[in-house]
């Protein structure tokens, strides 16, 4: 339950980071959309206004010829052009009408425009000048003002000419940013929604992913678990067999000679099985560990089946089964290798296959290589494994069936230390079996380059079989 609780907590924790980075991320992505859009609005509105202002410059100039004084074809110009009276702080102006536009440009509803004299007064405005509008004179290019509403405007100051180069006052010509604003207000909208929505997904996406990473952590925790207790379970039948044979042995008021050697031949044989197992976990250990430190040498394949052949040649027939050797090569099949853990790999086969072959049946034991790899296969006539179970032999401490159970005398380590030792040679191993007919353990080693180009040299047309 605390383990539960302990991976829960860390998946909890894992989607919270997850979800906090991509928060970051996705904030600063919005915040620069919306800067990059921002920008480019301003740009072109700038630009907007800058091109009015500049077609009104250059239209009005040519018609001024007094300085501070709007010449009646200024009039014609602007038909809604108000003066300012005489001394007043604010011009009188009549309520432009929406469907006439100012030099067929832009909406009277959008731009407004204002003279000042060189002394910086208010003269006149045209086109739709809001109420409330500072009317004090600033000589600054560009500003940003607001009228009496808290309405936000935009324009623009040109110094104005007469036609002989006097100095004739100022032109200022602004740009209602309502509508600029409603488009802003509109992407903030946008971009804060979408950022939730993508908070969302990302909350979800991030708890699902958190979930995948956790899932290889906690298969292994599991495996770890099943290990430790498939451990215990093995160290404590020798330890109890052990303890129970010297608890009965200390109840006797006498022992004899013959059995005192039975007791010592069981302590013996118990403690043979856990030498076996520490000596068994010990290699896998190593060869979990240092895979790439292995001494390695050259082996020279022949030998080594030949050796083990005539090793387990007794145990073979002491069980009434058959054990042959067929090495299709003959010339020495070498790899570059660890000659002991070779020994180890070959033997767990081969007593495997001795074991779980029923009396009368066969073992056969077969060398050939192919243009990459020495192909070596044990194959045997024995009760054979079902096809289910085949993805799981090479698990540690795994038993197929109760036919293949500890009254084989196994740690169930043989195939877990076979893969593993394949897997530090770079090999694969592959099953074939049919339940009740045996099966094929095939092994793939890769040659060692100089090998390989021995074993084309002497087989240049031969047929290997895969």
């Amino acid at each position: 339950m605390n383990q539960n609780k302990l991976f829960r907590l860390t998946r909890i924790r894992l989607a919270l980071y997850y979800a906090i980075v991509m928060g970051l991320i996705l904030s600063i992505f919005a915040f620069g959309f919306y800067r990059a859009v921002f920008h480019a609005h301003v740009v072109a509105l700038d630009s907007e206004i800058e091109s009015v202002a500049g077609t009104l410059h250059d239209s009005i100039e040519l018609k001024l010829q007094s300085p501070g004084r709007l010449e009646p074809l200024a009039h014609q110009l602007f038909p809604n052009i108000d003066k300012c009276r005489t001394g007043a702080t604010n011009c009188i102006q009549q309520q432009p009408d929406s469907k006439r536009h100012l030099l067929g440009i832009v909406t009277k509803s959008s731009y407004y425009i204002r003279f000042f004299d060189t002394s910086g007064k208010l003269i006149a405005t045209a086109g739709y000048y809001p109420e409330g509008l500072p009317d004090v004179f600033n000589q600054k290019t560009w500003q940003f003002l607001k009228d009496s509403k808290g309405k936000d405007y935009h324009q623009i100051t040109l110094s104005l000419h007469t036609q002989n180069y006097q100095d004739w006052g100022y032109m200022q010509v602004g740009r209602s940013l309502q509508e600029f604003n409603h488009y802003l207000d509109s992407v903030k909208l946008v971009s804060v929604l979408g950022l939730l929505i993508a908070m969302g997904m990302t909350a979800a996406a991030s708890w699902w992913l958190s979930g995948l990473a956790m899932q290889p952590i906690y298969q292994s925790y599991r495996q770890i678990q099943q290990f430790t207790a498939d451990v215990a379970h093995e160290l404590r039948t020798p330890l109890a067999a052990t303890g129970a044979t010297v608890e009965s042995a200390l109840l006797m008021s006498q022992i004899d000679e013959e059995e005192t050697r039975d007791i010592l031949q069981t302590i013996q044989r118990q403690n043979q099985r856990l030498t076996t197992l520490v000596v068994d976990l010990l290699m896998l250990a190593r060869l979990d560990k240092q895979a790439q430190k292995l001494q390695r040498e050259n082996c020279c394949l022949n030998d080594i089946v030949s050796d083990l052949v005539e090793e387990f040649e007794a145990i073979a027939n002491a069980a009434d089964v058959k054990l042959t050797s067929s090495i299709q090569v003959h010339q020495p099949l070498n790899i570059i290798g660890n000659a002991d853990q070779l020994y180890r790999l070959f033997s767990n086969l081969i007593v495997n296959a001795i074991q779980y072959t029923p009396r009368g049946g066969e073992v056969t034991v077969f060398l050939d290589c192919n243009d990459y790899h020495a192909v070596i296969k044990v194959q045997d006539t024995g009760i054979g494994i079902p096809k289910h179970e085949l993805t799981r032999i090479f698990d540690r401490f795994y038993r197929v069936s109760s036919d293949r159970s500890r009254s084989t005398g196994g740690s169930g380590l043989g195939l877990a230390i076979a893969q593993a030792i394949i897997q530090s040679h770079h090999g694969s191993i592959d099953v074939q079996s049919n339940l009740g007919e045996g099966s094929t353990f095939t092994i793939k080693l890769p040659f060692n380059i100089p090998a390989l180009k021995t074993v084309r040299s002497i087989y240049p047309f031969k047929m290997f079989y895969p």
